[in-house]
């Protein structure tokens, strides 16, 4: 297996990981408002993720950005509990434009938080690589290629959900919102670093 390959697949794992919650929180919270005609909005919003997480991760490998690991630790679900607030506030009116551009906005910022979570880590499996671009590259097309898939089959659970239950889109934004914003506020205080 090439280093591309093993951090492709370090990248996607770091996605689809059940001890990586917090990040699947995150996903769930921020796919929650979405159904599948949303599926563009959607894709621009994981990839604006991606792309804040890239950077933040470029910087702290080579050292550019130190952060304590506690304060990043402690503002992941403060990411996770900002969006399931605006979730929950969220009126669709005409005003949905504004919204999505909030909405990419915040995600390419909260993406930033949290690709300095795997910094630490990745600097240490880094640190006798003399190309960098290769991991780097592989592990972020692997979180990116591990969200689209997660984001998949989120969009096709809602619209079995939708089209064969007939639930509500609101209902589902609530509940996965509301799960949320209760284990974020638990994480919150167990994280809080001062």
């Amino acid at each position: 297996m090439t280093i591309f390959e093993t951090f492709f697949q370090l990248g996607f794992e770091h996605i689809i990981d059940i001890a990586a919650i917090d990040h699947i929180l995150f996903l769930l919270v921020i796919c929650a408002v979405y159904r599948l005609p949303d599926w563009k909005r959607l894709l621009i919003l994981i990839t604006a993720f991606t792309l804040g997480h890239t950077i933040t991760l470029i910087l702290a490998t080579f050292n550019l950005l130190i952060i304590a690991s506690s304060l990043i630790e402690f503002l992941i679900p403060v990411t996770i509990f900002i969006t399931a607030i605006a979730n929950l506030i969220q009126i669709r009116t005409k005003s949905d434009k504004s919204m999505h551009k909030i909405r990419y906005f915040s995600s390419l910022v909260f993406g930033m938080i949290h690709g300095l979570a795997f910094s630490n880590e990745l600097r240490a499996l880094l640190f006798n690589s003399s190309e960098l671009w290769k991991p780097l590259l592989g592990f972020n097309i692997g979180v990116e290629s591990g969200q689209l898939v997660f984001v998949s089959c989120y969009l096709l659970l809602s619209y079995f959900l939708e089209s064969l239950l007939n639930v509500k889109q609101n209902a589902i934004n609530l509940v996965l919102s509301g799960t949320g914003l209760i284990v974020s506020f638990v994480l919150i205080i167990e994280r809080y670093p001062f």
